[in-house]
């Protein structure tokens, strides 16, 4: 007896209605539609990585420890973008803050302060996170 497994880019059931997060509404038994999840997470397949979250320095902009962040190398970053960056050779997910010409690097999470580069300290931005996927169970 053989297994058909999915290929990697097949296309997952969609139904066509939302689900409420509010009041329960009547289910529709329609899943005619199909959704590829690189397609709809994906703008740019050639520079888009995936990376996982450690810390909890994001967690009130809804990303936590173990998401996945998908990340968009050729996406030009913008005053509010939440960012991959690298300060002197660290990794770090973050808000941009562009004032005056300076960077800055945002929290979501009062206990950490914002990183804000010294003259002659190198920030730079890898990407612009486009997209969290989160694992429930």
């Amino acid at each position: 007896m053989s297994v058909r497994l999915p290929t990697p880019n097949a296309a997952l059931p969609l139904a066509l209605s939302p689900v409420r997060a509010g009041f329960p509404s009547p289910a529709d038994d329609c899943m005619d539609a199909s959704l590829n999840l690189q397609d709809y997470l994906v703008a740019d397949p050639l520079a888009t990585f995936m990376v996982r979250v450690r810390g909890d320095s994001m967690r009130d902009d809804g990303i936590l420890d173990g998401d996945l962040l998908v990340v968009d190398k050729g996406e030009p970053p913008r005053h509010g973008d939440i960012v991959v960056a690298v300060v002197d050779g660290e990794f770090t997910v973050k808000r941009l803050r562009r004032v005056n010409g300076r960077c800055a690097l945002l929290a979501a999470n009062p206990d950490y302060p914002p990183i804000v580069p010294a003259d002659g300290q190198e920030l730079q931005v890898w990407g612009v996170v486009t997209a969290c996927v989160r694992k429930i169970r």
